[in-house]
């Protein structure tokens, strides 16, 4: 691939994350984590178009937008933490044929209430298996990516309690959260 495209979600449909930022920040905070390496993009599709976000109406938008420049199929990253639940996702078996789904590793974390943005205290096992993903039943690659222990949960967290989040955002958008004050910044 020749760029990877991040693209910030205007209302997930399956999480409710309270405090959030905007969606201008969370767009200006991408962007310039994103603005120093040449292979990443930003782009606002999801934002733009507003209301709740799926993947398969941002893939299909992105093929008509890139249409020019695509050479093969869009690659999908998805987190392996999410796979569990992908049969579950709006068009998931086309979506999964319309793209190279790619499984990126992730710590397994326990699923979120639908109140909030902390786990879910039902939770009664991993959210998702090793044995589960060998079994995934759509076609897909693993990416061999070192996995980091940390979340977006933990990191609004740490910003709320005012702890060093030094290696865990780049220090732009460290400066930014602390600007804007950001996620209960004090």
């Amino acid at each position: 691939y020749d760029k990877l495209l991040f693209i910030p979600v205007s209302a997930p449909p399956h999480k409710i994350i309270k405090n959030a930022a905007s969606s201008f920040d969370r767009l200006k905070m991408l962007q310039l984590a994103c603005e120093d390496d040449f292979r990443f993009a930003v782009d606002s599709c999801e934002i733009d178009r507003g209301g709740i976000s799926y993947t398969w109406d941002t893939v299909c938008f992105l093929e008509h937008k890139y249409a020019e420049q695509l050479s093969a199929k869009i690659g999908l990253i998805v987190g392996q933490d999410l796979a569990a639940e992908f049969s579950k996702w709006k068009n998931a078996a086309l979506l999964a044929e319309k793209t190279d789904l790619i499984l990126a590793h992730r710590p397994f974390e326990k699923p979120c209430s639908p109140e909030g943005n902390k786990p879910d205290s039902n939770f009664k096992g991993l959210f998702a298996t090793e044995k589960m993903l060998s079994e995934f039943p759509y076609p897909h690659l693993v990416l061999n990516n070192a996995m980091i222990a940390v979340s977006s949960t933990e990191i609004r967290e740490k910003i709320r309690k005012g702890e060093d989040l030094t290696g865990l955002v780049p220090e732009k958008v460290y400066c930014y959260i602390r600007e804007r004050k950001l996620y209960g910044y004090k």
